[in-house]
């Protein structure tokens, strides 16, 4: 599971650039805003996408120990939303053992340690 992470992540945050560079060629979101968010559908959407960035935080401030970190997390979730979703997953993979369980990328070290020891 930690190698499909490792090769899964980071090619989602690479697809989801090139899809972002992609759709701003095309069309300037701070010109379409008024449209947009005239569409109830996209003010649900932003909302949603609000939620997941808390709920992704909550786990990065969990995971990570120093404010710098988390307030880092914060603005990449906040500003690239599922790039950075994916980068993070993908740096969680790469902080544990190749052969690690799912857990290791889950939780902190310290409790996958109280964990493991009983």
């Amino acid at each position: 599971m930690i190698v499909f992470l490792r090769v899964l992540a980071p090619l989602l945050s690479l697809t989801m650039i090139a899809l972002v560079v992609q759709t701003s060629l095309q069309s300037n979101l701070f010109d379409e805003w008024e449209n947009l968010a005239a569409i109830p559908w996209m003010r649900t959407t932003l909302v949603d996408f609000y939620y997941n960035v808390l709920l992704l935080y909550l786990w990065a401030c969990y995971r990570e120990r120093h404010n710098g970190l988390r307030l880092l997390w914060l603005l990449l979730f906040v500003g690239l939303g599922a790039i950075a979703t994916a980068f993070f997953v993908a740096v969680q993979a790469y902080r544990v053992p190749v052969d690690a369980d799912l857990t290791a990328v889950l939780l902190h070290p310290d409790d996958l340690q109280r964990l493991q020891t009983g």
